[in-house]
């Protein structure tokens, strides 16, 4: 490969970045997507999206480019924790040694390899990359002693910089771990692919198997119930009662009977709700109960290792994590079996592979095109079938 190729090739990576940037800039300004790049602000703040068309959230900005420049670090872990402060630490410890790294190759060893023997020099964007490699310098040249000491150098500052990083990080951590109040979450396990039973209620089986097994640090249990439209429902109407005035024990159902009204236009008949006890709905929720609940522990500890061990001999059966924190709660994926999520994951997995293959096939399909001659050194079997 030439120079002038690498440069090419340089170039096209630097204007699709400069693509991406443009489009992130644009795309964090449409309403559409705010939850996706501010969920984080919307749900401590909650705020109001405005929707009115502007035409400034579709002309690319480099503000906010400067602004995630001048962020402190203080700022960053106020505002989006320490896992970001750990993830901005490793971008600025990849720049630091890359930049080290560029400097001493272009101006140490970059030099001493392209001289390393007498031969004719054609310009530089013409020349091959061979000619910037060690294979260029001559056997035991003096020069050799360049490229050890630079590659000493990026690798002691390497290691001193990995050094000074991890104990800034073991610091922030031990005064995260300081600052943090208690959260119900720590304290609570999520289990999944609870055994039904014909007998009995799934929050009893959850009841006796955490007795039995985690006396000391069982407190209580909630069961995960599939309420779907019934519960939204009940806290529309919750909330509308809120509103109105003084609650009563009755809620809002859709199974409604069909009950006209006339329409000033067409006719048509509207939707009607039925006032329902609220003990009938209750008993309408108890009929789906998921195989999933949420179990609380006396203690972090507890919690840890009831979330670590494994429960029965069935892996798919009583299976423990930590819970989740409350914004991050995807219940729709918590009504699913536990089979079923595994299916879910072997089918991903297998959607990657597959992606890479057809990836991979045609990429190693044209190196080889373009590198024939290789091909022909080193498996000569193939010489009838590339000459032809």
């Amino acid at each position: 490969m030439k120079i002038s190729a690498l440069m090419t090739s340089a170039g096209i990576n630097i204007g699709i970045c400069v693509l991406l940037w443009s489009l992130y800039s644009v795309l964090r300004k449409q309403p559409a997507f705010v939850r996706v790049y501010f969920g984080r602000r919307i749900a401590e703040e909650n705020r109001l999206l405005r929707e009115a068309f502007i035409l400034e959230r579709f002309v690319p900005s480099t503000g906010w480019i400067v602004k995630a420049l001048q962020c402190t670090e203080e700022e960053l872990l106020a505002a989006a924790g320490l896992d970001a402060v750990a993830f901005n630490r490793m971008l600025v410890f990849s720049i630091r040694i890359f930049s080290l790294a560029a400097i001493l190759c272009l101006f140490g060893i970059l030099p001493v390899h392209y001289f390393g023997r007498k031969m004719h020099r054609l310009e530089i964007s013409s020349e091959q990359l061979h000619m910037f490699t060690v294979g260029n310098v001559e056997v035991q040249s003096r020069w050799l002693w360049v490229h050890s000491i630079v590659l000493y150098i990026i690798s002691g500052v390497a290691c001193f910089l990995l050094y000074v990083e991890y104990g800034h990080i073991a610091r922030l951590r031990l005064l995260h771990l300081k600052r943090a109040t208690l959260n119900p979450g720590q304290f609570t396990v999520l289990v999944r692919g609870i055994p039904k039973t014909a007998n009995e209620s799934c929050s009893s089986d959850v009841d006796d198997f955490f007795t039995k097994y985690h006396a000391s640090s069982y407190l209580f249990h909630q069961v995960v119930y599939k309420a779907g439209k019934v519960q939204k429902i009940m806290t529309g109407a919750k909330k509308a009662c809120g509103m109105s005035g003084p609650s009563t024990d009755t809620t809002l159902d859709q199974r409604c009977k069909a009950v006209t009204y006339p329409c000033c236009l067409c006719g048509a008949s509207s939707d009607s709700f039925q006032l329902l006890p609220t003990d009938e709905v209750a008993k309408n929720i108890d009929k789906k109960e998921c195989a999933a609940a949420f179990v609380f522990f006396k203690t972090r500890y507890g919690a840890l290792v009831a979330s670590e061990a494994l429960q029965t001999s069935n892996p798919t059966k009583w299976v423990t994590d930590l819970a989740p924190e409350p914004d991050d709660v995807y219940w729709s994926n918590i009504w699913l079996p536990y089979k079923q999520l595994w299916i879910r994951r072997i089918a991903t997995v297998l959607g990657s592979l597959v992606f890479l293959v057809l990836f991979v096939v045609p990429v190693a399909f044209i190196q080889g095109l373009s590198q024939l001659d290789q091909l022909q050194k080193k498996l000569p079997f193939l010489d009838g079938l590339l000459k032809k």
